[in-house]
């Protein structure tokens, strides 16, 4: 048994995860394969940092140490051989608030902004509260792996005007590690027609061999001119609560901009927690890091293997990275309600709907295994009685 396995009732704890549950969808007893967080506990050298802060017993304002920058330097040479100055690292409290100030700092209301269909839905919201016209470009199925239609992306950038793309790598929902070749060539495209790349890489860590990660400013030394990578600790190491991302600004005209609208929106002060939890967690996560990864990879062999057995008209796509699997239920042909329903309803579990996270994900379904094999195991149970 490993420590992966111990499960916890994370019930009335204002778990977002699993306390709205019964306001969502109006029943108790649902189990929740949702929300991307882990229902497993932090590293315990975080949880001691955390610990010894509150135990200072003053929690007034503070600041980044210097400790903090050298560990995020330190971290991101070291897993994903990325290397920048100290002061292209700024701080905010989550990737979504600092892609909204970056849409704000280097577009103006009207203009265009292009993602991809299916992603990461805030992706679309942030974008139109923002008063800027939203672009979708299609992702491919091919060799059940999410591809780039790039000739397409060209043309919707060069027709529509394109002024920023926010690129999603690791992709979620479908856990595509984009390659360093597909990389370049969204790269090209984007400097050729003077498009700025938002990066969100808060999944950089959760990516499962013989797949390799590469930051966008680490594809072609010109890329970092005309791009920023959001990222943050609390994927990798269940922090969400903490509040605490980092944004890599290498051009500093960028980042300039980025910082004025921080500041005119207040958003430039971090929760002490997140400062230290960020900290502790790149300066002793290493190791476990590498047991969850291994735990994550077996989960998603559990759903693989259920599916083909128990489940077979449902389709999986394995992903390269994070710990969410995109689920293909076409071939039940039921509408999205109707699988919603029943998922909710006869199964009683929930996932995301994937029709969130753009109009090509009808039909799919995202699930959440960064979880116990018990939990995973029963939620299966419960997709499998959904559809009996």
């Amino acid at each position: 048994m490993t420590e992966f396995d111990t499960v916890y009732n994370r019930r009335d704890t204002n778990c977002s995860k699993w306390d709205s549950i019964k306001e969502t969808y109006g029943e108790d007893g649902l189990l929740p394969l949702w929300i991307a967080d882990m229902d497993f506990k932090a590293n315990p050298a975080v949880i001691d940092a955390l610990k010894q802060t509150a135990e200072q017993g003053i929690l007034g304002y503070s600041q980044a140490p210097d400790s903090l920058y050298d560990a995020i330097q330190s971290w991101q040479k070291r897993h994903h051989n990325y290397s920048f100055p100290k002061e292209a690292i700024l701080f905010n409290s989550g990737v979504v608030p600092s892609l909204s100030i970056a849409i704000q700092a280097y577009t103006k209301p009207g203009d265009t902004i292009l993602i991809h269909d299916p992603v990461y839905h805030p992706f679309a919201k942030v974008v139109e509260q923002n008063k800027r016209k939203l672009i979708r470009s299609a992702l491919f199925v091919e060799e059940e792996h999410f591809v780039m239609d790039l000739a397409t992306m060209e043309e919707q950038i060069k027709n529509e005007h394109v002024r920023l793309f926010i690129l999603c790598n690791p992709h979620n929902p479908g856990g595509r590690v984009w390659t360093k070749t597909e990389l370049e060539a969204v790269g090209k495209i984007c400097s050729e027609y003077d498009v700025l790349v938002i990066s969100d890489e808060i999944h950089q860590d959760l990516v499962f061999a013989p797949h390799v990660f590469t930051t966008f400013n680490n594809v072609h030394p010109t890329f970092k001119n005309f791009s920023i990578t959001l990222t943050a600790a609390t994927k990798t190491f269940n922090l969400a609560g903490i509040k605490n991302s980092m944004i890599f600004i290498e051009n500093p005209d960028l980042r300039k901009k980025f910082i004025k609208v921080q500041e005119q929106n207040f958003q430039n002060e971090i929760n002490t927690f997140g400062y230290v939890g960020t900290e502790a967690a790149y300066q002793h996560g290493d190791i476990w890091l590498e047991d969850l990864l291994v735990y994550l990879k077996e989960n998603i062999d559990i759903v693989a293997g259920f599916l083909k057995n128990e489940l077979p008209q449902v389709k999986m796509m394995r992903p390269e990275g994070t710990y969410l699997i995109w689920l293909d239920f076409s071939e039940l042909g039921l509408t999205d309600a109707q699988l919603q329903n029943q998922l909710v309803r006869k199964g009683k579990v929930v996932l995301n709907a994937g029709i969130i996270f753009g109009s090509r994900g009808t039909k799919h379904m995202r699930l959440n295994v960064a979880c116990p094999k018990e939990t995973l195991e029963e939620g299966l149970r419960r997709i499998k009685r959904a559809f009996e």
